[in-house]
């Protein structure tokens, strides 16, 4: 679960910084671009993914975490 967290932030750190450098012109977004979609979502789709996986994985470990003191009160 805090593998899960950590990935995600990596990959929503990469995502922000490659779209601050797509949009500062550092970098081309048509490198990244993919069929019909464009460059910049590609690139927005990473950070996106990343904010879902440190969702799930704070979400996971939060859970288990209430489980675990719930069922300690209950003994």
């Amino acid at each position: 679960m805090k593998l899960l967290s950590i990935s995600g932030l990596c990959l929503l750190s990469t995502g922000i910084l490659g779209i601050i450098l797509g949009l500062s012109g550092v970098i081309d977004f048509d490198t990244f671009s993919y069929g019909i979609s464009s460059g910049i979502r590609m690139v927005g789709s990473v950070a996106i993914l990343g904010c879902l996986l440190s969702a799930i994985g704070y979400g996971w470990s939060e859970y288990f975490d209430t489980q675990s003191t719930s069922r300690i009160k209950d003994v």
